[in-house]
């Protein structure tokens, strides 16, 4: 059974909704492909208009970003910290945009859409080194 993303059958009441039309290839839903930490793995997807998504399934590095001399550097990811979407995603290291991940630089946050815009990018959480005046 394909995934739908049109109206439902029964109105907010409860009463039947009875649909005008059928449904519409642009209402088609996708099954969920989670990101996950391995080797570089994409798969790209055709859009509304021809254009394309790409959707990660695997990746091991990210575009870090480090707030304070706002340089960025391509790091290794070595687990997911936290994950807000869903507490189970930390023990199988599945990467969504909120995730905390642990890089070799340090903590960082994904800021990227990982399953469509085919990168990890993120920045850097704050430093352990206290700050002197």
């Amino acid at each position: 059974m394909a995934i739908w993303q049109g109206r439902p059958k029964r109105k907010s009441s409860g009463g039947r909704l009875r649909l005008a039309r059928k449904k519409r290839k642009f209402e088609v839903g996708r099954e969920k492909q989670f990101t996950r930490l391995g080797v570089r793995k994409v798969k790209m997807y055709r859009v509304k208009g021809a254009n394309t998504k790409a959707r990660l399934l695997l990746i091991d590095s990210a575009n870090v970003v480090d707030p304070k001399t706002n340089a960025i550097k391509k790091v290794k990811i070595l687990t997911v910290k936290t994950n807000p979407s869903n507490p189970n995603y930390v023990q199988r290291n599945i990467m969504t945009k909120g995730a905390t991940v642990m890089t070799e630089l340090g903590e960082a946050v994904i800021t990227s859409r990982c399953g469509q815009d085919g990168v990890v990018n993120a920045v850097l959480l704050g430093s352990a080194e206290p700050k002197t005046p």
